[in-house]
């Protein structure tokens, strides 16, 4: 029977990591119809909204690093042992189609141990992703309140720092899933959902980071679980 499940098993990963290697055709054609049906004017703004969310991912990502190389570990190590899962991630724009290659790196190359690197991937799915449930979220409401006539003030931040919080339990660790919870945050905070619409047309670009981002915090929450808690296996980490 166990023969049997992971041979189901094995043949299923096959079947979503073949599909999921084809994603980047389709995001190509996307953005080649919206640069082809679109002024300059508009793509330009749209353009300089990816450009602010990459800015912002990448700062997020240091920010890891950082917290990487304050629990003792060596951020490079790090980066070098992840930057398949995180290219993977990137490519496919799903958490889940990522979930087997970012347990197997935890275990096999950062010295997790399995309870917690499985623990930490599968958690990472939907609860406290950076990229699709933080920063998108936060941006996207900081972009459409002025058009809404709502002033960014301290009390409007705070607000939104709550709800992004909140809303950040559940999203769906796939594809779209920082579309939806946007729309959670907009609506909650008042304010026109139907702006969030203007974005769709380059939301592919842009999840393409925000899942490599949301990958990386989970394998950096596994790796830093284990370091805390003496478990991690600094041979194969370090090796």
């Amino acid at each position: 029977l166990k023969r049997g499940i992971d041979a189901i098993y094995a043949l299923v990963m096959a079947i979503v990591t073949f599909v999921l290697r084809l994603t980047p055709y389709g995001i190509l054609a996307i953005m080649t119809n919206t640069i082809a049906t679109s002024d300059f004017a508009a793509i330009w703004t749209l353009g300089k909204f990816v450009i602010a969310s990459y800015a912002a991912l990448i700062t997020m990502y240091i920010i890891h690093l950082i917290l990487i190389g304050g629990i003792g570990l060596n951020p490079i190590t790090f980066v070098k042992k992840t930057g398949e899962v995180l290219l993977f991630a990137f490519t496919s724009r799903s958490s889940a189609g990522t979930l087997p290659l970012n347990v197997q790196t935890q275990k096999t190359r950062l010295g997790v141990p399995d309870g917690i690197a499985n623990f930490s991937a599968s958690f990472g799915l939907s609860i406290g992703q950076n990229g699709c449930a933080g920063i998108y979220p936060a941006m996207l409401a900081v972009m459409v309140a002025p058009a809404a006539g709502v002033e960014v003030n301290l009390q409007f931040i705070l607000s939104v720092i709550g709800v992004v919080i909140i809303s950040s339990f559940g999203v769906a660790g796939v594809g779209g899933g920082a579309t939806f919870a946007s729309i959670l945050v907009l609506s909650t905070l008042n304010l026109p959902v139907a702006l969030a619409g203007v974005l769709i047309s380059v939301e592919p670009l842009i999840d393409m980071g925000r899942t490599a981002l949301n990958v990386n915090d989970s394998m950096l929450a596994g790796a830093g679980t284990a370091k805390l808690t003496d478990n991690l296996d600094k041979d194969t980490y370090n090796d």
